[in-house]
């Protein structure tokens, strides 16, 4: 695919270029076809918070079944990542894409017109499961198309943007479809979103796959889809009902030792899901970390501040959406700039940085008191940290894919997606609930939010105490060393 600029060969011309590389006409569409899709998913996490009340009565669910209306997609969306990025590497990205975004648009035109809760929840399901194909793939359908630098940087920024993004529209778009029209509406719009994008796709994706055709690791897959299973369940029921549950201690014992079995099966497999060697590589190692950790507290600051906001400050949740969706127009802005920040600071300074920007603006919330003022303080401070969030974002995944070849880069992708999934998924049931639990929810927040300012601060010294040593280009591209190489 042709970039209409390309950039020097030399490091020293491209980290003094002002301005993000000009994509052709082709590129900007394949552009938009991924990022839409991205931006679907990202939707989807999002859009039916605010309508479970009204849909439980609808469909006649009860509130602690409600929580299903989340698990039901989160399961295969996570437990799928690294299987289908892989069947993606190998068997054609775009083929997998493609049936990923005709099962997500069937799953929520089933979810739209759901008429009892089974139904409803199996069309969760498999939009859960489409996810699971479309984030991978398009992911590496993104690095393989645009070449590794400035043109791949810009790509990754619009990308990562949208991703933010969808997330707050889909906080605020959820409850203003549901007044308006119904919770069905909610579901019918990422129909819609998918009748959009899958005409376009197959005439605009290039077909991309390993050139060798190796055996699936049928053992691997196994174990690490249902260590993956086993342990989101675990942690997503752990949030509704804490951990002192049976099936949670057992999910979260049996999701363990199955992550633990698929290390001993990859370490033994000649033909492995996940390349150990890859994951000894210092920027995928420490680039996931700072991911991992980005994604799980800044989610979590999100729920315990939309509690806050609602429960204590007494805001409805169209207000509420509001103070949130001033944080999604300035992480577009941020987006916008994060290429450039990447180019003149490398991947890795952004990195470090951006995630101690996340970890002292969360500090600065707990200034909140009840007042009109911290309303205020609130969307200040949730809008900057998520500038900062967004950087990591980007720049996270440029660590961990800059320097993988072509034919790993589903491999290495699938990894970066994991570590997002995950890490949406974690962050709630670890921390969240210590507010939702505690016996004043003021005093409950503020402890959420001192021991997730202090883990990103940790994750921001460990990232840069581990990435030390290593080269960063003008572009953001760094050299993928492994672990043991100082």
């Amino acid at each position: 695919m042709a970039i209409d600029t390309t950039p020097t060969p030399t490091p020293a011309p491209a980290a003094a270029e002002p301005s993000a590389p000009r994509l052709s006409a082709r590129d900007r569409l394949v552009l938009f076809v991924l990022c839409a899709a991205q931006f679907m998913v990202a939707l989807d996490f999002s859009v039916l918070n605010v309508a479970l009340p009204v849909l439980g009565a609808d469909l006649g669910m009860s509130t602690s079944a409600l929580q299903w209306a989340v698990t039901a997609f989160a399961l295969p969306s996570g437990g799928f990542l690294l299987l289908f990025g892989r069947m993606g590497d190998l068997y054609g990205r775009r083929r997998l894409f493609l049936a990923g975004l005709a099962l997500f648009g069937a799953a929520s035109l089933l979810a739209t017109l759901a008429w009892d809760p089974a139904s409803f929840l199996a069309g969760r399901a498999l939009q859960g499961l489409g996810a699971a194909a479309i984030v991978p793939t398009g992911m590496s359908l993104l690095t393989t198309t645009f070449p590794e630098g400035p043109a791949r940087d810009r790509a990754l920024g619009i990308s990562g943007t949208l991703l933010s993004l969808g997330f707050t529209v889909g906080m605020v778009a959820g409850g203003v479809l549901t007044d308006l029209l119904s919770w069905r509406s909610t579901m019918g719009l990422l129909a819609l979103f998918a009748l959009v994008v899958l005409p376009l796709a197959p005439r605009l994706l290039p077909e991309s796959r390993t050139p060798e055709r190796p055996r699936l690791d049928v053992p691997g897959a196994v174990t690490v889809t249902g260590g993956l299973l086993s342990l989101i369940y675990a942690l997503t029921t752990a949030a509704e009902h804490g951990f002192g549950r049976t099936d949670v201690l057992v999910t979260l014992a049996a999701g363990l030792l199955l992550l633990a079995a698929f290390v001993a099966v990859e370490s033994r497999s000649a033909a492995p899901l996940v390349s150990l060697p890859m994951l000894r590589r210092r920027t995928v190692a420490w680039g996931n970390l700072g991911g991992l950790v980005t994604f799980s507290m800044m989610s979590t600051v999100v729920f315990v501040l939309t509690l806050y906001l609602q429960e204590i400050l007494h805001l409805s949740a169209f207000e509420t959406g509001l103070v949130f969706g001033v944080q999604g127009v300035l992480s577009v802005v941020a987006g916008s700039y994060a290429p450039r920040v990447i180019g003149r600071f490398g991947a890795r300074r952004t990195l470090v940085g951006s995630l101690a920007g996340q970890g002292a603006l969360g500090l600065s919330l707990l200034a909140l008191g009840e007042g009109g003022w911290s309303v205020v303080l609130a969307t200040a401070a949730v809008s900057l940290a998520s500038m900062c969030h967004l950087g990591a974002i980007i720049s996270y995944g440029l660590t961990v894919t800059s320097g993988v070849p072509d034919e790993e880069q589903g491999l290495a992708t699938g990894l970066v997606t994991s570590t997002q999934q995950v890490g949406i998924t974690v962050g709630i049931p670890l921390l969240g609930v210590l507010a939702t639990t505690a016996a004043d929810l003021r005093s409950g927040v503020h402890t959420v939010l001192v021991l997730d300012a202090v883990i990103v601060l940790a994750a921001a010294v460990l990232v840069a105490m581990g990435l030390r040593g290593n080269r960063t280009a003008g572009s953001g591209t760094v050299e993928a060393e492994p672990l043991r190489a100082r």
